[in-house]
């Protein structure tokens, strides 16, 4: 598949589109972040 296919989605705490990576082949489906970093920052919101 080329890059410019990839399927994309809006990550839930910054916004930011983010393409699909190969790490999430199985669990993409429950991907909700473009990074560490904002899973790491949503969690202290929430809190």
């Amino acid at each position: 598949m080329k890059k410019q296919h990839l399927p994309q989605k809006i990550c839930v705490s910054c916004g930011l589109s983010f393409d699909w990576r190969k790490k999430w082949q199985r669990c993409w489906d429950e991907v909700r972040y473009c990074s560490e970093r904002c899973r790491r920052q949503n969690k202290s919101k929430s809190k």
